[in-house]
């Protein structure tokens, strides 16, 4: 049998080609078709995009939007479209108790507002939440199920 040094190079690969993997489950080597390294490199690393769409149209400064909770707990993007630039808003943020860990928010606004504040709505903190947006502007929160608290993330 050649060893790994002996064989010869391929310099394209076709989905039917095979590589040498080591299985755990069975405690031996076994082969994999490319497809299949590839379909499993693909889930692995794809990012969750499941997240559930609402919108608020606001339409005057010292707006308040409570971003309703997902009953699964899941993640929620909320599009913010208000009429103009605003002196000020509030985005309250699911209550503590519908949320789980590892639930995210994903906020993006079309418009600037100067003053923003992000209610935790019973969480112990909401760490890093902007203070200002930006029109166009977005940002990502993570609730941490031990701490009760959310986290920016992007």
């Amino acid at each position: 049998m050649p060893t790994i040094n002996e064989l010869s190079s391929a310099d394209t690969l076709q989905g039917s080609d095979q590589t040498v993997i080591y299985s755990s489950a069975n405690g031996d080597a076994r082969k994999v078709s490319m497809t299949t390294l590839a379909t499993f490199m693909e889930s692995a690393v794809t990012e969750q995009t499941d997240f559930q769409t609402q919108y608020s149209a606001t339409n005057a400064s010292g707006f308040s939007v409570t971003i309703a909770p997902i009953v699964s707990g899941g993640d929620v993007y909320l599009l913010l479209t208000p009429t103009g630039a605003f002196a000020a808003g509030t985005i309250v943020l699911p209550p503590v108790a519908a949320c789980i860990d590892g639930q995210e928010v994903l906020m993006n606004t079309t418009q600037a507002v100067t003053t923003l504040t992000v209610s935790g709505n019973g969480a112990t903190a909401v760490n890093g939440a902007p203070t200002t947006l930006a029109a166009n502007a977005f940002f990502r929160l993570r609730f941490d199920g031990v701490f009760k608290s959310w986290y920016r993330i992007g």
